[in-house]
């Protein structure tokens, strides 16, 4: 499902990418910027198509996913809502990873001129995009150091914490375990197997009525130092 946003309007405005835009600059905005509602397993981009867009998450979260010459498929960055995505477009490159919906997503294309031409015209807008390339780039090396290393039941705690977001509820909703595995780096088996663990602990508590499960952060923070 596809309409036009309403950028001056927007509720999120102030953190997101046009975060430094003015409402006098929104309404500078003449090509339109589409607002994607996008079903789970959907792809908002993939991997060699070329990058005309920018893609700014306003809810729901998506994974992106890089595949190994054997064909299987090794997940390496989640985006959130606020996340931009599809930067690549700045370098004139196509896109590096799919772009997989794992929970029902709202994103805002941004297309490429609409970008450049708000950049001619306000510098603000330049310094939010490098404050977005340098979150990425902090979120690959948390990946890299929080997710990849130490045992199984360590790096699915410490992805449990990430994925209670900012909110500060601990509340977490979880995806299908070959997904969390390939996140981990583990077999699909071994995230099922630690998932129930942490069930039967309680360090992770279902909510009745929900799809939610809350968090015992304390319990994960212990599991997630081994």
């Amino acid at each position: 499902m596809q309409g036009e946003s309403d950028c001056a309007s927007c509720s999120i405005r102030q953190s997101v990418l046009f975060a430094g835009l003015e409402i006098s600059d929104c309404e500078k905005i003449h090509r339109p910027i589409d607002d994607i509602v996008l079903a789970p397993q959907a792809k908002l981009y993939r991997a060699g198509d070329p990058a005309q867009a920018v893609f700014t998450i306003r809810s729901g979260l998506l994974k992106l996913v890089q595949y190994l010459p054997d064909g299987r498929q090794r997940i390496v960055r989640l985006l959130r809502p606020t996340d931009v995505t599809g930067l690549e477009a700045l370098l004139g490159q196509t896109y590096q990873h799919d772009a997989v919906v794992l929970q029902q997503s709202e994103v805002c294309r941004i297309p490429l001129e609409v970008i450049q031409r708000l950049d001619n015209e306000n510098h603000k807008l330049r310094k939010e995009l490098m404050v977005r390339w340098q979150h990425a780039l902090e979120e690959a090396d948390a990946w890299l150091t929080q997710l990849s290393t130490g045992s199984a039941r360590a790096r699915m705690a410490r992805l449990l914490l990430r994925l209670t977001g900012s909110e500060g509820d601990g509340i977490c909703e979880l995806f299908g375990r070959e997904d969390m595995g390939s996140m981990l780096g583990i077999t699909t088996e071994t995230a099922s197997r630690i998932i129930a663990e942490f069930k039967r602990n309680g360090a992770l508590q279902e909510i009745p009525g929900s799809s939610g499960f809350k968090c015992d952060s304390a319990m994960l923070d212990r599991i997630a130092a081994d």
